[in-house]
C-alpha cells in the first residue's frame, strides 16, 4: 500500500504542468527594444524545451496590459495547486514612492493590479521582476507560496539593470546548478545572477546601481544572501525554472518520470529539514537527513540504470 501511495504522489508530481509568462516591456530607445525583446526570446527557447510546460511570451507591441491580463486569466482558469507559475519582466519599470508600474505599451500595469491578477491563480508562483525600480513592487507582491525576486532592492534604484542578463544566461549555464541535480532552481538562478550582477560593477570599477533581493516567505524585506539561517529561500528552492538536457532525457518513460519526481520530492524534503535544523534535536535531524540521503541514493540508482 505504500508502495502504491508513494506512485500515485509521484504521478501528480509528474503531471502538474510549469506556466511560463515572460514580458519584455517599453526599452524607450531602439537599443533598448532589441535588449529586452531579444532576453525573452532567449527565455523563451530555453523554456519551451521543458516538458509539462505552456509558454506564453509577450514583446513589441503585443506587450500590453491587455494581453498580459488576458494570459494570466487564462492560467486562473487552468492552473491547479500542484501547477507552478514563473512570470518574468523584462524592461523598465518606474516608482513614485508609493506606487510601482511597468512600463508597457499602451497603459502600464502597477504592482497592485499584478498582485491582483496573480491572486487568483491557485498555483506556486515565481515572480522576477527584472526592471528598473523592481525594488518598489515587492512589498506589494509578497505572498503567501509566491516567490519574487526583484533586480533592485528599492525603488529608488531607478537606472536600467543588468541583473536580467545573468537571469537568462543563468538558465543556460549548467554552472548554475550548484547542487548538481540537474535541476536549475529559482534560489540556484537567483544566487548565480546576483553573484554575476555583483561581479560585473566591480569589474567595471563602478558603483553598483542594483542590488537584487529574494523574499518567498510572504512577508519581511528579503535578502541577497537566502538561507536557512533567516528563513529566505525555501519556497524558492523547490521551484525548477529548468531542468538541464540531461534531466529531461531521463524523463522519456513514465517509470523514469516517476523515479525523476520521486528524486526532487526528496531533494525538497532534504532542504526543508535543513531550514528546520535549529528547532529539532541534534540526533532526530541526523536520522532524518540520513534516511532521506539512502533513498535519494537508491532513487538516483535507478534512474541511472
Amino acid at each position: 500500500m505504500k508502495k502504491v501511495c508513494l506512485l500515485l504522489a509521484c504521478a501528480g508530481l509528474v503531471h502538474a504542468t510549469t506556466f511560463y509568462v515572460t514580458v519584455a516591456g517599453l526599452g524607450g530607445e531602439p537599443e533598448y527594444e532589441q535588449r529586452f525583446s531579444g532576453w525573452a526570446k532567449d527565455i523563451d527557447k530555453a523554456v519551451r524545451a521543458g516538458n509539462d510546460v505552456k509558454v506564453e511570451t509577450l514583446y513589441g507591441s503585443a506587450a500590453t496590459r491587455d494581453k498580459l491580463r488576458s494570459v494570466l486569466g487564462d492560467i486562473a482558469r487552468d492552473a491547479k495547486p500542484g501547477d507552478a507559475l514563473v512570470l518574468m519582466l523584462i524592461g523598465h519599470g518606474t516608482y513614485d514612492g508609493t506606487e510601482y508600474k511597468f512600463n508597457l505599451p499602451g497603459p502600464d500595469v502597477s504592482a497592485s493590479e499584478l498582485a491582483t491578477l496573480l491572486d487568483r491563480i491557485p498555483a506556486r508562483q515565481l515572480v522576477v521582476n527584472m526592471t528598473s525600480a523592481s525594488g518598489g513592487s515587492r512589498a506589494v507582491l509578497e505572498k503567501q507560496n509566491r516567490a519574487v525576486i526583484t533586480a533592485t532592492k528599492t525603488g529608488t534604484e531607478k537606472n536600467a539593470t543588468v541583473f536580467a542578463r545573468y537571469w537568462v544566461e543563468a538558465l543556460r549555464d549548467p554552472a548554475a546548478d550548484t547542487d548538481k541535480n540537474e535541476v536549475i532552481s529559482a534560489l540556484e538562478a537567483f544566487r548565480y545572477a546576483e553573484q554575476k550582477t555583483a561581479k560585473f560593477y566591480e569589474t567595471q570599477k563602478r558603483l553598483a546601481t542594483e542590488h537584487p533581493i529574494l523574499e518567498d516567505t510572504g512577508k519581511g524585506e528579503g535578502t541577497k544572501n537566502p538561507s536557512p539561517e533567516n528563513g529566505q529561500g525555501l519556497l524558492a528552492s523547490r521551484i525548477p525554472v529548468m531542468r538541464l538536457s540531461n534531466a529531461q532525457n531521463s524523463a522519456n518513460t513514465p517509470e523514469k518520470r516517476q523515479l525523476l519526481a520521486r528524486k526532487e520530492e526528496l531533494e525538497q524534503q532534504i532542504d526543508a529539514l535543513k531550514y528546520q535544523k535549529a528547532a529539532i534535536p541534534v540526533e532526530q535531524y541526523k536520522r532524518q537527513l540520513s534516511s532521506l540521503l539512502v533513498e535519494l541514493a537508491k532513487t538516483q540508482a535507478e534512474l541511472d540504470k
